[in-house]
């Protein structure tokens, strides 16, 4: 301990003083130290975000200096071991070994700092010093059954109502039942009068989902509201902030992941990136290990388990989570690289706010057919439709990406339903049915579309069915979804999903047997009911086109992308594409309801030469 005095006599702190005779230098140090203090973070903490060490190169020299002894990789946890609690203190009870280790403890840098000043006694006392990687790989490695339970079952032993894992219920399979017997029953007795009300409460559905769309892109927005309102915030007052990937077979796309991420402004030594990889995913792991990345990024292994989706990765890397703020990032995503000062900005602007949505953009719009038509798309939705829904307090099914959430309340929700293919639509109305606002971020995520009609399909139709899953979870129990949402929340909400799904299977269908149905009955009728007739048919039509058309353009006029308008005359032949989707959506929902369905990212050769940069 003497030469850490003298080093510390130089003006480099005890905690990190040592680490000048294992090969940093002095100067170093003193860099490193004076990072410390601006960005108001360990020593140690910034002494690995610049690089100058080696987690484990680290933690072997501080187990060195103390005189305890390193953990051994024979090392395995005991019985006495608790989840989660090992895994988020730092501390492992050990089974019995040769060395007679009886803990294993990883001290954060602030933890180090005390161990130098107090001078704890821990030579010759049964504890072994480990790295928190290597810590928190023996604790997975041991609690991988009750990780793999917690984060599937976690929010349906919770919360069962608000989990889709069982289902329809035995209420709801009546109810289907029952109408379905209606139906045909009415078909055989007055097949007129059956169609004629089918159609009308089609019709009802159309127009009040179609009366939604257009209000809320023709909501006047306060854009200096949604935007950072406060002045920039000082990095020693950022919080630590996390980030969460979830990754599958994406080895093409982790050196473009990578850059992106590195690129983040923001102080290393307070991100927490976790890149969340399923067991059996040996070859993503060592595309990452190839690129070394740096200490603030690190690799998560999902212990095998079912279902495999992505929400059960997302809840896996959750709970290891440091931060107090956490973002959701796509493998293909490159987010604003100040995206993040922006939502910290925000969050304490707006105290209320639980969830922040940043804007996703289409960047290789002009590849194919259907990244176009996803292009005009995502225009329409997150940048007319969704600032809409905000702006009028109203639910918001979020976006797969680019959800900025205070982790502390989406840990009390029961995070993501790992039984939902479209997990965060469901966590979207769930925040609303707990009380929660979300707001839209004023930054912008760029994102690669599918290219080819077999992978929109793909995408599309998973999407479809957790949009039919997410109708299913929260209408189980309807009046209490009314009072949690309130009756304008539910209403809309209700129009919103349950329509966008029967609009999408039976939109093909309503409008050629409409039409049949106004010139069977036009003849007969009299001239009143010609008139409501066509006046209603008129106006669902009318209503109809003009909610699929005006926030497009509203959306690409304030993306700046109006040149994209010339693919408006193909909305048909995509509207018919979207229906197949559903269809075999509502397929897959029947045979294999947690069947994730995989898009490929990294395939586009537009993307390639794209710098990182902000989009305004």
């Amino acid at each position: 301990m003497n030469k850490i005095i003298l080093k510390n006599a130089s003006g480099i702190p005890t905690d990190i003083a040592y680490l000048a005779r294992y090969g940093i230098s002095a100067a170093s140090l003193k860099s490193a130290s004076e990072l410390a203090s601006k960005w108001r973070v360990s020593s140690t903490d910034a002494v690995l975000a610049l690089g100058l060490i080696s987690e484990d190169a680290l933690y072997r020299a501080l187990a060195a200096e103390l005189e305890v002894p390193f953990l051994p990789a024979t090392a395995t946890a005991g019985n006495d071991a608790r989840y989660p609690q090992a895994l988020t203190t730092g501390i492992l009870p050990l089974a019995h070994n040769e060395l007679d280790l009886h803990v294993a403890i990883a001290p954060n840098g602030r933890a180090i700092r005390a161990l130098f000043h107090h001078r704890y006694p821990l030579k010759g006392a049964g504890i072994a010093l480990a790295s928190p990687g290597r810590l928190a790989e023996l604790a997975q490695h041991h609690f991988k059954n009750e990780i793999a339970y917690e984060a599937a079952h976690g929010l349906a032993q919770a919360m069962p109502h608000l989990s889709f894992r069982d289902g329809m219920s035995q209420p709801q399979r009546m109810t289907l039942l029952g109408m379905a017997a209606l139906f045909f029953t009415g078909l055989m007795i007055a097949p007129m009068l059956v169609l004629e009300l089918s159609m009308l409460l089609l019709a009802l559905i159309f127009l009040t989902m179609a009366v939604l769309r257009l209000s809320c892109a023709l909501e006047k927005l306060e854009w200096a509201n949604e935007t950072s309102p406060s002045p920039a915030i000082d990095d020693a007052d950022l919080p630590i902030y996390s980030i969460i990937v979830a990754l599958y077979n994406e080895t093409e796309i982790i050196p473009q992941l990578l850059q992106a991420l590195k690129a983040i402004d923001y102080p290393a030594a307070k991100l927490d990136i976790i890149l969340a990889l399923e067991e059996d995913d040996w070859r993503t792991r060592k595309a990452i290990e190839d690129c070394q990345p740096p200490h603030h990024i690190r690799i998560l292994i999902a212990p095998d388990g079912k279902p495999r989706t992505k929400p059960r990765a997302l809840n896996i890397a959750l709970a290891q989570a440091r931060g107090s703020h956490v973002v959701i990032y796509d493998a293909e995503d490159i987010p604003d690289p100040r995206q993040l000062r922006q939502a910290v900005a925000m969050f304490r602007a707006f105290p209320d706010a639980a969830c922040l949505q940043a804007h996703l953009v289409i960047d290789n719009a002009s590849e194919s057919f259907c990244s176009c038509m996803f292009a005009i798309e995502y225009a329409a939705l997150f940048d007319a439709v969704n600032p809409g829904l905000t702006a009028a307090g109203l639910p918001l099914p979020l976006g797969g990406t680019s959800n900025h959430f205070r982790i502390d309340i989406l840990r009390r929700i029961g995070a993501w339903d790992a039984w939902n293919v479209t997990e965060d639509a469901d966590l979207g109305i769930r925040l609303a049915r707990f009380g929660y606002e979300v707001k839209q971020l004023q930054s912008v995520t760029r994102e690669e579309a599918p290219i080819g009609i077999r992978a929109w399909l793909a995408q599309r139709s998973r999407w479809m069915k957790g949009w039919m899953q997410v109708c299913i979870t929260h209408s189980r129990n309807p009046m209490a979804t009314w009072r949690e949402l309130g009756p304008t929340g539910f209403m809309m909400t209700s129009s919103l999903m349950f329509g966008t799904v029967v609009g999408a299977l039976g939109m093909p269908l309503f409008l050629p047997v409409s039409i049949w149905m106004i010139i069977v009955t036009f003849g007969e009728a009299h001239e009143w009911v010609r008139a409501l007739i066509l006046g209603f048919s008129g106006a669902v039509w009318i209503s109809g086109l003009l909610a699929l058309v005006v926030p497009i353009i509203v959306g690409l006029s304030r993306r700046r992308r109006l040149k994209l308008l010339w693919a408006l005359p193909l909305l048909p032949l995509y509207m018919t594409m979207l229906t197949v989707a559903t269809w075999r959506g509502l397929y897959d929902l029947i045979v294999a309801p947690s069947h994730w369905n995989k898009t490929s990212h990294g395939i586009s050769r537009q993307r390639t030469d794209i710098q990182l940069r902000d989009i305004s």
